[in-house]
């Protein structure tokens, strides 16, 4: 017998079917999808017709149901916002700080902040005498060390130590913290019943008590007289016009001066003071503002450098309009993680893709372990109503890159200087005070030429971005006030004075004689 015959196995195509090519077959399956869409919407409207007819369905309540949608999609028919209890206070205090109420307020906050500096300083005080009770004790400790004692014994009251500090910190913390609460609370409902009193005088108590407050503040700040140092300012002030065709004038100041003096209060009730307090009170809710850029490194918090003593600045005084510092700077970790999140994901993605095609995952690693950092050239803002001479804190990042001597144009840092005038620009800060050398202390490798070519690129930058402010905000007079650290020279500062009207286009005087 020879070998079985092999299973014919026949194979029907799409031409066998009557369907034409691959391409025929989905513009046949495109077109069936489709009509039996149509047949279906055709199906359910007519379903509905038929129970609108029938009487199934409340012509009434459908028709309120659809005017309901529709006036809650449009924005025409939207209801207006209803006040928040932050703008009532805003509108109330604004009047009354425009008003003969004035002095009346600031007295009264003073008394607030010369409260919250005692309690402050009975807190520096236990603190000091809690570290110097421990010191002896350590000394004590370390005599014995090899004789009596071992090195754990050490470490065990080191952790003591430690640990009697966190709890005496966490007590004075909770303690200011609940008394600010308080003097808040109680300013607000002062405030809007001084408000209301005003607006009725009859029956008003308010007025008799306000009249004591001046005398009782000036004998309270002549008992504790706690005055801030002040180091002898250098400034020079320049007027000057940018602009191709529409020039637009512009204040600039050269200081030399500490960034946190423009924050600091004095306990002193001089008028000088009293001044500066009460122009930063009149334009809190205006198109006025004053800002101050910080450098701080990649951390959001205030546990150390400039940021731990712009914080201790914050909680000297009750801010009365804005949230505290500390509550300030978690609500930008809870963004900025948000932020990172969305970055990483985007990251991962792009790193998932560039993998299967033999990419690298060092971006990725980069990323994780800055995964809860902000980069240099970014900047977080914070709102303060309590210090003495601005409303905003840009808080620029930067990195030891800056202490460097060949930063260009591009650098982050400047870059994060020219979107901070951008968002000056949108949001009514007119006043904006910046490090010129972009550090806040002086070291040394920071020599004369060092200095001179920072402050060259520093102030060509700023001129260009300044210039760019006219597109943005369509020219408005802004203050640009550039500081230098405390302990730069007289000489220094007067080179530096020298250099700007070079750069800048400063403003000539015209002196006009008569001929007589």
């Amino acid at each position: 017998m020879g070998p079985a015959p092999r299973p014919v196995v026949r194979t029907r195509t799409a031409d066998s079917w009557g369907l034409g090519t691959r391409g025929d077959l989905k513009e046949t399956l495109s077109r069936f999808i489709e009509e039996e869409s149509h047949r279906d919407y055709d199906r359910e409207a007519e379903a509905a017709l038929e129970a609108v007819k029938s009487g199934e369905v409340d012509l009434h309540q459908l028709a309120g149901t659809w005017a309901k949608a529709y006036a809650e999609t449009t924005l025409e028919h939207a209801r207006p916002e209803e006040p928040s209890w932050d703008e009532d206070f805003a509108d109330v205090y604004h009047d009354l700080i425009h008003s003969p109420a004035s002095e009346t307020l600031l007295n009264l906050e003073h008394n607030y902040f010369v409260s919250i500096s005692e309690l402050i300083g009975e807190r520096d005080v236990e603190l000091k005498k809690l570290r110097e009770r421990q010191g002896i004790e350590m000394e004590k400790v370390m005599q014995e060390l090899g004789k009596s004692l071992t090195d754990q014994d050490v470490n065990t009251l080191a952790a003591q130590h430690f640990e009697s500090q966190q709890d005496l910190e966490n007590k004075w913390s909770n303690e200011l913290k609940q008394s600010t609460a308080i003097q808040k609370q109680e300013y607000q409902e002062w405030v809007i019943k001084l408000h209301q009193d005003l607006k009725n005088p009859i029956n008003s108590s308010l007025s008799e008590e306000i009249k004591v407050q001046p005398s009782q503040f000036r004998e309270s700040a002549e008992a504790n007289g706690r005055v801030y140092e002040e180091q002898r300012k250098l400034e020079e002030s320049f007027t000057i016009h940018l602009g191709a065709q529409l020039k637009t004038m512009h204040n600039l100041r050269l200081l030399r001066a500490d960034m946190l003096d423009f924050c600091k209060h004095r306990r002193n009730h001089r008028s000088g003071v009293k001044l500066h307090r009460l122009q930063t009170a009149l334009s809190l809710y205006s198109t006025s503002l004053c800002g101050l850029v910080l450098l701080v490194d990649n951390r959001i918090n205030s546990y150390s450098g400039i940021k731990r003593d712009f914080a201790t600045v914050c909680q000297e005084c009750t801010d009365f309009h804005f949230p505290r510092i500390e509550e300030q700077l978690e609500v930008v970790q809870q963004v900025v993680l948000y932020a990172r999140t969305q970055r990483r994901s985007r990251l991962k993605e792009s790193h998932d893709s560039g993998s299967r095609n033999g990419g690298s995952d060092d971006k990725t690693k980069t990323a994780d372990r800055n995964y809860l950092n902000i980069l240099p050239g970014e900047f977080y803002i914070t709102r303060h109503s309590n210090l003495s001479e601005i409303h905003v804190a840009f808080h620029l990042c930067v990195d030891d890159n800056v202490k460097s001597g060949n930063i260009t144009a591009r650098d982050p840092a400047i870059m994060g200087l020219r979107n901070i005038l951008k968002v000056c620009c949108t949001h009514d800060i007119t006043t904006v005070s910046i490090p010129l050398l972009l550090v806040h202390d002086m070291s040394e490798e920071m020599t004369i030429p060092w200095c001179l070519r920072r402050a060259e690129l520093v102030f060509k930058c700023v001129k260009g971005f300044m210039m760019e402010m006219a597109s943005w905000d369509g020219g408005i007079s802004r203050t640009v006030q550039f500081l230098v650290p405390q302990s730069i020279s007289e000489e220094m500062f007067y080179q530096l004075s020298n250099m700007l009207p070079q750069i800048f286009r400063v403003s000539s005087t015209l002196t006009l004689t008569s001929k007589h």
